[in-house]
C-alpha cells in the first residue's frame, strides 16, 4: 500500500481543526480538494476516517490509532526536509581535505580557514599527506578534495590550477642583494645557496640555469622542504631559492623575497576524483578558492 504524501497532510490537519475548510486553508487549497484528499486516503487504508457530529468532522477510533503514526511519519518528512535544505545552504556536513603539510598546515590553510568562518556549521577534517598519499585517497575518495602540485599524472583525478607561482630568492636579513628586484644566477655568484634536495623537479630546474649561465651554484644546504629553507635563510645560512608562493608565509620570519629569472613556474591544482561528480560543498569549497587565491595566478 503506497499512501499519498498530500492526503496524509489534509488527514493531519482535518484532525486537528476539526474542519475541512480549516484544514483547505492551511494547505492553500479548496475545501473540496481536501475532501476528495481525504476519501483517497479513505480508499487506500479501507476504512472510514471521519464522521459528522453537530457539523464538526470528528475522526473515527481507527483514525485516532493511525494519527500517531502519520504525525511521526509526516514529523520525519519534515526533517528530511530541513536537513535537505540545511545541506543545499551548507548549513550541515563534512569536508575532508588531502593535501601536503606545506600546503594545507601552510601556504593554504588562511584559505581553508577563511572557508570554514563563512560557514561555521561544517566541519572539516584535515590530512596533512605526501603527494603520492593525497592523490591516492582523493583518487579512491577517502577525501573530497585535495591540494597538489602539477604535474599529477593520475587517471583518477581530476585537477584545476589554482596558483602559477614563480620561482623566488628568500634573502636573510639585511643581505646585499636585498635591493634588488629580479635576481639571476650572475648575481648569486658564490654565493651560499640553500636548495630543495637533489632528484626534485625543481631543483633539476634550478640547476639547468646556472648551467646555461656557465656557473657552479655555491649549496650551503640542501633541505627538503620549503619551510626548513626559508628557516635557514631567515638564520643567514644563505639564500633560498624556493617557490614564490610557498615562501610568501615565512615573511614573518623577516625574510627578503625576490623574483628568481630566468622564470621558474610552479602549479597547484584543486584536484578531486575523476570518477564521480563533485558534492555541493566541494564544489562550493573550489569556488571559494578560486576567489581567495586569484591574486596569487602570476601569467604565464
Amino acid at each position: 500500500m503506497k499512501l499519498n504524501l498530500r492526503a496524509l497532510e489534509a488527514f493531519r490537519l482535518t484532525l486537528a481543526t476539526g474542519s475541512g475548510s480549516a484544514a483547505a486553508r492551511q494547505l492553500g487549497i479548496s475545501q473540496p480538494a481536501v475532501s476528495r484528499l481525504i476519501a483517497r486516503l479513505q480508499n487506500d487504508v479501507g476504512f472510514d476516517l471521519f464522521y459528522r457530529e453537530r457539523g464538526r468532522l470528528v475522526a473515527t477510533p481507527e483514525a485516532l490509532i493511525l494519527s500517531n503514526e502519520v504525525e511521526a511519519a509526516l514529523a520525519r518528512l519534515d526533517q528530511v526536509a530541513s536537513l535537505a535544505r540545511n545541506i543545499g545552504q551548507l548549513d550541515i556536513g563534512e569536508l575532508r581535505i588531502v593535501g601536503p603539510p606545506s600546503l594545507v598546515e601552510g601556504a593554504l590553510a588562511p584559505v581553508i580557514a577563511g572557508f570554514l568562518n563563512k560557514h561555521p556549521k561544517l566541519k572539516a577534517v584535515i590530512h596533512p599527506r605526501d603527494v603520492d598519499t593525497t592523490k591516492e585517497m582523493v583518487a579512491t575518495k577517502e577525501a573530497e578534495c585535495g591540494f597538489a602540485k602539477l604535474p599529477i599524472n593520475h587517471a583518477g583525478i581530476r585537477a584545476e590550477v589554482l596558483v602559477v607561482s614563480e620561482t623566488a630568492c628568500v634573502l636573510p636579513p639585511g643581505h646585499p642583494l636585498m635591493d634588488h628586484d629580479i635576481i639571476t644566477p650572475a648575481e648569486l655568484r658564490n654565493v651560499p645557496l640553500v636548495v630543495l634536495g637533489q632528484g626534485r623537479w625543481p631543483r633539476t630546474a634550478i640547476d639547468a640555469q646556472f648551467h646555461k649561465a656557465g656557473i657552479a651554484p655555491h649549496v650551503r644546504l640542501e633541505t627538503q622542504s620549503v619551510g626548513s629553507a626559508c628557516a635557514f635563510a631567515a638564520q643567514g645560512v644563505g639564500v633560498a631559492i624556493v617557490n614564490e608562493f610557498m615562501a610568501r608565509d615565512h615573511a614573518w620570519r623577516g625574510v627578503h623575497i625576490r623574483t628568481f629569472r630566468p622564470q621558474i613556474l610552479h602549479k597547484y591544482a584543486f584536484i578531486t576524483a575523476s570518477a564521480a561528480p563533485m558534492a555541493k560543498v566541494t564544489e562550493a569549497f573550489l569556488i571559494h578558492c578560486r576567489n581567495a587565491l586569484k591574486m596569487d595566478v602570476a601569467a604565464e
